[in-house]
């Protein structure tokens, strides 16, 4: 076949098969008349180079697997040199991994630490959150744990539910200290399980999106997001931002200010219901579904 029949069969471009030829990977037969013509295993030898450099393996890594093709091998991976190669290019992500987190963590602090260099203002520990219902949220935006940006004044359509809570803590690390003079601060990783755990059921009650907020970092609210398979997006608010704008109550102990605990019902850009207090945090998701599907029961009801 010709250099354009193999690039339209295997996916791939006339510069990149140019490419592979000039490394002596797929190499044609040279026809009387000058035009060079590939052997039908071409495709075969492609597609093999093609799939191992999505795997992150470079070009001239792939010639083992591709040489053992051409000697008629049904079994590419089986010979010594494709193992090695395999071992030697998990061994290279294994670093750029390291080297990459090591910076997205060094990332997180600084922006963490510019965070707190905004004062913020006065958060009365005494506030009443359900006297915000009416309230329309500000345009305060966010990037979430899943990296979108989350605008919340404008949500979109249907119900949104905001559950904020005080801080999780991660396995083998221990808690801040003062924590305990926080009341209700614990009990924040099995709320966000339980709603984890009953989204899709969340969901079909009425909620159009679910989110978790806290004054935690990004990286903590990323690991806690990633550990528990969070089918929804945390929101840091190092800076206590949406505490200010809607002077929503927090609790203070040594040097860590958090979120009182509670829950908003967005509809329409509006605060439509408040949660709070809340005494026990692994049920509470449990009563924010109650409530969810009476009000979608009730008339005029808002639509998901």
């Amino acid at each position: 076949m010709r250099v354009g029949e193999l690039a339209r069969r295997t996916g791939t471009t006339v510069r990149a098969l140019r490419y592979y030829e000039s490394a002596g990977l797929v190499v044609p037969r040279r026809l009387g008349n000058g035009y060079r013509e590939y052997d039908a295993i071409a495709v075969r030898l492609v597609a093999q180079i093609r799939e191992l450099m999505a795997l992150g393996l470079t070009v001239e890594e792939t010639r083992p697997f591709v040489e053992s093709i051409a000697g008629g091998s049904d079994d590419s991976d089986v010979c010594a040199a494709a193992v090695a190669t395999y071992r030697s290019t998990i061994t290279n992500l294994q670093e750029r991994i390291g080297k990459l987190t090591a910076q997205r963590d060094a990332l997180d602090a600084r922006l963490d630490a510019a965070a707190t260099q905004v004062v913020p203002g006065v958060h009365p520990v005494d506030a009443d959150p359900t006297a915000l219902v009416g309230t329309r949220l500000p345009q305060l935006s966010f990037y979430g744990t899943d990296g979108r940006p989350v605008d919340l004044g404008a949500l979109g359509a249907g119900r949104s539910v905001i559950f904020v809570y005080p801080l999780t803590g991660r396995p083998g690390v221990d808690l801040p200290n003062g924590l305990l003079e926080i009341h209700g601060a614990r009990g924040s990783t099995e709320q966000a399980a339980w709603f984890r755990d009953h989204h899709a059921e969340l969901r079909a009650a009425g909620a159009a999106r679910v989110y978790g907020l806290s004054a935690q970092s990004t990286g903590y609210q990323r690991e806690l997001a990633h550990r528990l398979r969070l089918p929804y997006p945390l929101i840091p608010d190092p800076r206590l931002t949406l505490a200010d704008a809607l002077r929503l109550p927090t609790r203070t102990a040594g040097d860590m200010t958090l979120y009182e605990r509670l829950t908003l019902i967005i509809a329409d850009g509006e605060v439509e219901h408040v949660f709070h207090p809340i005494p026990d945090p692994a049920s509470h998701p449990l009563h924010v579904m109650r409530w969810l599907t009476k009000r979608r029961q009730a008339p005029g009801s808002v639509a998901a």
